[in-house]
């Protein structure tokens, strides 16, 4: 999407991300840069979902284990801790 002549990426939701980050840090081995094989995992650790949910996730992780094992950066999106719940 571009506004005003600036180009935006596309942005997953904190609900996304802290899923995502959560299944990766309490299974750093199983995930791969393959989607099909991330959104079987997915679907099989997280049971009551949506589909559209469910590749939301597999995506993100996807998209995160194909960057880190590029070596590049991964740009780490600190508002999502900051907010806080009531």
């Amino acid at each position: 999407m571009i506004i005003g002549g600036i180009s935006l990426g596309k942005v997953k939701t904190e609900q996304i991300k802290r899923t995502g980050k959560e299944l990766m840090t309490r299974f750093p081995n199983k995930f791969s840069s393959n989607f099909e094989e991330n959104k079987k995992l997915v679907n099989a650790l997280i049971s009551d979902t949506t589909t559209r949910v469910r590749n939301k996730v597999a995506g993100y992780i996807t998209r995160t284990v194909a960057l880190s094992e590029s070596g590049s950066e991964i740009e780490v999106d600190e508002s999502d801790d900051d907010i806080d719940e009531d």
